[in-house]
């Protein structure tokens, strides 16, 4: 049996070779899922591309109106058509996401704590998943807590949601949380990513880190890289890009675009850097192009 003292580092990534699995079907490890399978994913992943810009606005279920997420019925017009999917609880889609639309849906059905607790790691599967199926929903998306006090009960969750969404092709999107506790390492996100597709889910939402192209390589499903807390623009961007060089499938931005100063300009400019091979540098010229024409206008 495995041990931490008899467990060597891995290295041998291959970094170069690309993912070998792939076959006609342009997400990486999903040539033998279902057409049911493929069909939510090609919602997700551009199929021109291969890669996902995607929204995050479900901070609400564990730390209520956060600023830049005050009014979902005001922000998500503003911001829905340039992403490709909507990340969010089934209440804010149900509320303030108008069904025309037509966005691909990752639902958040995970929850168990709130920001008045100090461990936020006990969380359960809550959402059925037939709401899920009436819903529409392209992903669910199950957060795990590798490593923290609630790691069992969340790897139990997120294999109930994988079994459920197998039966009825619906993609399971395995999230990594990082509690204040948690160490942020290469090491550690080799571990959790690796051990959320291993369990089967068919996305894994994770962080970037140092040496973030071996993270990529030793995950057989696409990696999105969470925005995390908000940071200048600048910044925000830079993480995008080096996400994308280093083999992500996409970004999943919640702050970086909500609380930034300008969001419209903001998701437009990570969409540069994911679809259409925009460096950093380019991206945040062109974010500040659409900044200043949006002041010009509103002066």
């Amino acid at each position: 049996m495995a041990d931490m003292e008899g467990n060597k580092d891995a290295k041998r990534f291959a970094q170069d070779v690309a993912f070998a699995n792939t076959g006609d079907f342009h997400v990486r490890g999903a040539s033998n899922l279902d057409w049911g399978m493929k069909d939510r994913l090609s919602r997700i992943f551009n199929p021109e591309t291969g890669k996902t810009v995607m929204l995050a606005f479900d901070h609400g279920y564990f730390m209520g109106p956060t600023s830049g997420l005050e009014r979902l019925d005001l922000l998500i017009p503003r911001l829905a058509k340039h992403a490709d999917c909507l990340m969010a609880t089934r209440g804010a889609i149900r509320t303030s996401v108008p069904a025309n639309y037509n966005k691909s849906i990752a639902l958040r059905i995970s929850s168990g704590s709130s920001i008045l607790q100090n461990d936020l790691s006990h969380e359960t599967m809550v959402v059925d998943i037939e709401d899920a199926i009436r819903m529409n929903a392209s992903a669910i998306a199950i957060q795990t807590f590798i490593g923290a006090e609630g790691q069992k009960e969340t790897i139990e969750a997120l294999n109930k949601a994988v079994n459920l969404g197998s039966r009825y092709s619906i993609p399971t999107l395995g999230v990594v949380a990082v509690g204040k506790e948690m160490e942020r390492t290469n090491r550690f996100f080799l571990l959790a990513t690796r051990m959320l597709a291993e369990f089967g889910a068919q996305i894994v939402k994770t962080y970037y880190c140092d040496d973030f192209e071996k993270v990529v390589a030793a995950c057989p499903v696409p990696l999105v890289v969470a925005g995390g807390k908000k940071v200048p623009e600048k910044d925000a961007l830079t993480l995008a890009y080096n996400s994308i060089q280093c083999g992500a499938a996409g970004v999943d931005m919640g702050r970086n675009i909500f609380q930034s100063e300008y969001p419209e300009g903001m998701i437009q400019a990570v969409n540069k850097v994911v679809h259409d091979g925009f460096t950093d540098k380019e991206a945040y010229a062109f974010y500040l192009d659409l900044a200043n024409a949006n002041l010009q206008v509103n002066k």
